[in-house]
């Protein structure tokens, strides 16, 4: 599966505990962050992340990527004082057209990453052309 993971510079420090308990999870699947989240959660856990460019650029590369549908799952610490400007309405309408699970908080993301480690979401290999 694909998971896009993207945190806030204030919530990038909760994306490293959140990839370092997880690790065994994420690590099974492939994983997609910005510049500056990927390269903490590569750093904190060994895994391999591919990075997009930093920032709010890297934010549209991956909201493109989920309008082609090609996201499984969308993990999106957001900082709520900063959400001006920021893709997170797009981003949200288009895991919503797509059927692409996403978490905006820490204890979404649990429920998301115990429900993938159990199977729950084989069915988006079924509805991806991939």
């Amino acid at each position: 599966m694909n998971i896009a993971l993207i945190a806030h510079d204030r919530k990038k420090e909760l994306m490293e505990a959140f990839c370092i308990a997880y690790k065994f999870v994420l690590s099974q699947h492939k994983l997609f962050a910005t510049g500056g989240t990927g390269a903490i959660i590569s750093e904190a856990t060994n895994l391999d992340v591919f990075t997009f460019d930093y920032g709010t650029l890297g934010e549209e590369q991956i909201i493109a990527r989920i309008a082609y549908n090609e996201m499984d799952l969308v993990i999106y610490f957001a900082d709520p004082e900063v959400l001006d400007g920021s893709g997170l309405v797009e981003l949200l309408s288009l895991c919503d057209q797509n059927n692409i699970p996403i978490a905006t908080n820490l204890a979404t993301a649990e429920i998301l990453i115990n429900g993938l480690q159990r199977g729950d979401f084989v069915w988006r290999e079924l509805v991806t052309n991939r």
